[in-house]
């Protein structure tokens, strides 16, 4: 009998047939519903989309605008910083240009002090004194020294100064060209609409550039530079006023010091010549004493000379007398008396001698005195004619000094001190 084959497999139940067809039923439904859901939400997204691009689209459009209306204010305010800050330039250039002409006209008066200096050390000896003209001449020097100091100092400071000033000015007109671009850039980007043809998607649009800066700090930025450039000017125009007070109190403090240094040399001149006449009249009595002393030697000289006869006769006595024979060389009054005029003439010689010697010595000493007298006579001559001359020096300065200074072309490099121009007569 034949048998069926039936192929192995897994077979279900009618329970497990029906349970698996409601599944799917279920699952329609459900998957349904949340595609509505999704519908819905997405119908609903659109629209609050679309209402809050245009809304977003507003606010930044008067956001843009305000954006405009700031940095023009801005750029208002530092394109008149800058013109304030040309003009303050302008005026420190020519206050700077006077102080360097004032500084070239102390060149004459410190080269004619100088000179006096330099030719009073031709004085020679004695004569070579640390006397009050040598004090008010060192003193002119350090007065004109320190006026040419002072006047550097406010040159150099005005030249740093303009440095500072052209530096603020870089400052403005760099942040000023700074906010002409971006003044630029806001104002198309105000312009541009959803229709606009230029307009397109950007590759990450959200990027933020590493030198961007908050609007606190732009703000700040701005208000530094202008305060910085007010106050920069403000300093300006203080060593402008300083400048001028000081070229004022300069022609003064000169003059009043040239006063006291002639005043100085012309008494110096006067002490010298009453000192030249003394000594003068010391060297016509010194030379008549000297007359007179060697009158006076060649007398002792021969006093001396007439002694020696007496004293080889007393001698010659007192030799024979030791002959005697015997008893006979008896110590008489003979003998006491010969002994006692050979000591006396001796003796007498003796000092003859020491006066001679003395009045040699002060012979010799008169001489030596007259020679440095004489010396000195002539050093004071010479002292003489050095301060005339340096009268006549003063003189020649004074007329320049008093003659109108003619423009002079302003250093070049204002960091140099002793550059000084000088002055045409």
């Amino acid at each position: 009998m034949a048998t069926l084959s039936a192929k192995p497999s897994l077979r279900i139940s009618v329970l497990d047939w029906d349970a698996n067809n409601k599944k799917l039923s279920d699952t329609a439904e459900y998957e349904r519903h949340v595609s509505h859901e999704i519908r819905q939400d997405g119908r609903i997204l659109c629209n609050e989309a679309n209402s809050r691009t245009k809304w977003d689209e507003t606010d930044n459009t008067r956001r843009l605008r305000n954006r405009v209306w700031d940095i023009s204010c801005w750029t208002g305010t530092l394109e008149s910083c800058s013109q304030e800050m040309d003009k303050e330039m302008e005026a420190l250039t020519v206050s700077k240009e006077e102080t360097e002409r004032a500084l070239a006209a102390t060149a004459v008066p410190l080269e004619v002090t100088v000179e006096n200096l330099t030719l009073r050390e031709g004085r020679r000896g004695t004569e070579l004194v640390s006397d009050p003209v040598e004090g008010q001449l060192k003193k002119e020097v350090e007065v004109i020294d320190g006026m040419q100091r002072v006047l550097q100092q406010h040159i150099d400071r005005a030249f740093e100064q303009l440095c500072i000033l052209q530096e603020a000015r870089q400052r403005l007109t760099h942040d000023l060209q700074n906010k002409m671009e971006a003044l630029d850039i806001d104002t198309t980007c105000l312009s541009l609409s959803e229709t606009s043809p230029d307009i397109s998607l950007k590759p990450n649009p959200y990027r933020i550039p590493i030198s961007s800066t908050t609007p606190q700090q732009w703000e700040q930025f701005s208000l530094h530079n202008v305060t910085r450039a007010r106050e920069e000017i403000q300093m300006s125009l203080q060593l402008r006023e300083d400048m001028s007070l000081t070229r004022a109190q300069l022609r003064n403090e000169l003059e009043a010091q040239r006063q006291a240094t002639e005043f100085a040399i012309r008494k110096r001149t006067h002490n010298l010549e009453r000192a030249h006449k003394e000594l003068n009249w010391q060297l016509q009595n010194t030379e008549d004493e000297i007359m007179d002393m060697e009158r006076d030697i060649r007398m002792l000289d021969e006093d001396i000379r007439a002694k020696t006869a007496p004293l080889k006769l007393a001698q010659t006595r007192l030799g024979n007398r030791t002959k005697r024979p015997g008893v006979d060389l008896c110590r008489d009054e003979v003998q006491y008396g010969l002994v006692e005029e050979t000591k006396q003439i001796e003796a007498t010689i003796l000092a003859l001698r020491q006066k001679l010697s003395q009045a040699k010595h002060s012979l010799q000493a008169l001489m030596l005195h007259k020679a440095r007298m004489a010396e000195d006579l002539s050093r004071k001559q010479e002292v003489i004619s050095l301060e005339q001359r340096s009268m006549e020096a003063r003189g020649r300065r004074n007329v320049q000094l008093d003659q109108t200074l003619v423009a002079v072309a302003p250093h070049t490099n204002s960091s140099r001190r002793h550059n000084l121009l000088q002055l045409t007569p």
